[in-house]
């Protein structure tokens, strides 16, 4: 199997927390090299996860010839930047989501990304699980019948003060963060942007919204909502993760579920005609399953999971929500 050399641009928290275990446990990955704002954090970031190469800028990462694909975990303001500027050098890309802060920055980056022969991803590293297909799976052979409604929630421990999350200048904020989850999971059940959107939000002094509750409205009459907000006992690290599916035949609810958790998760089957089941997916470590899909996409073709269609629907959804919370 040919292993994908790979770089990380910058020594995020995601990084260390999710995806470096992921990288490690990816079949089709060489952790390559590290770059970081200083030589000093860089190396310090190569020897605590086994890369070949620690880089003390971005450019260095861009310019070594070795690197194949990049994975960007830096602010939500850098995104759109270095990405452009990696597609250019002729590397693959794995973004964080959200992707960009607009959907017409997100267009720009996947263009790019088409003008260099290379492939660009938002790293969604759930919508890769099996739980998440078998839900699809689940709807898509009217398990339910016809889907009328559906909710979902994200709700996490806010945080401290210096967090990029919790600031203007780093476009922080709940939807941002964890809305994009929750949008990004009823477009994949649905299928569609929705017609009409209707939000509302608590901002903190520095004009973040905390708390962001939004309302959807289909051309069919289907109607969605979700939560998402960074409200929980601080200091906790607490998260509640949730959704329902309603249809015409009966619904589907998570019973044990994480967005991005592994392990044996579980959701309900309860149908009109009286059947009331649950079932448990197994499933690896996300951020694995993300890793390798980019790989296969490098050397073997593949279509990515999260494509440029799902990303920049997601995108102008989310434009959406924050002009309606005027953010």
């Amino acid at each position: 199997m040919k292993k994908i050399k790979w770089g990380v641009m910058g020594t995020a928290y995601i990084f260390e927390r999710d995806t470096a275990e992921g990288m490690r446990q990816a079949e089709n990955c060489e952790m390559y090299a590290i770059a970081g704002r200083s030589p000093e954090k860089a190396e310090m970031f190569k020897e605590k996860y086994g890369f070949e190469k620690a880089c003390g800028s971005y450019d260095e990462l861009l310019t070594d010839p070795e690197v194949e694909a990049i994975y960007i975990p830096l602010p939500n303001t850098m995104h759109y930047e270095w990405t452009i500027r990696a597609l250019k050098a002729k590397k693959h890309v794995l973004c964080e989501k959200p992707i960009a802060p607009t959907a017409k920055e997100a267009q720009e980056m996947f263009d790019a990304a088409r003008e260099n022969g290379v492939y660009l991803m938002e790293a969604f590293a759930y919508q890769h699980s099996p739980y998440i297909e078998a839900l699809s799976r689940e709807i898509q052979k009217g398990t339910i019948g016809d889907v009328r409604y559906m909710e979902a929630a994200l709700i996490t421990s806010d945080y401290n003060q210096n967090n990029i999350r919790m600031r203007r200048d780093s476009l922080g904020g709940c939807t941002y963060d964890l809305g994009v989850y929750c949008s990004s999971l009823i477009l994949r059940i649905l299928g569609k942007e929705p017609g009409k959107i209707q939000a509302v939000s608590t901002f903190s002094d520095e004009h973040i919204d905390l708390y962001t509750a939004v309302l959807m409205e289909y051309d069919n009459g289907i109607q969605a909502n979700f939560d998402c907000g960074m409200v929980l006992a601080t200091d906790k690290n607490s998260a509640l993760d949730r959704f329902q599916i309603h249809g015409t035949k009966g619904s589907i609810k998570s019973e044990v579920f994480g967005f991005n958790a592994p392990g044996e998760l579980k959701y309900r089957i309860q149908t009109f005609d009286g059947r009331d089941e649950i079932k448990t997916v197994s499933v690896p470590h996300n951020y694995r399953l993300e890793v390798e899909q980019l790989g296969r996409c490098i050397t073997d073709g593949e279509k990515p999971v999260v494509t440029e269609s799902f990303s920049l629907s997601n995108a102008r959804t989310i434009d959406r929500i924050l002009e309606a919370i005027k953010y």
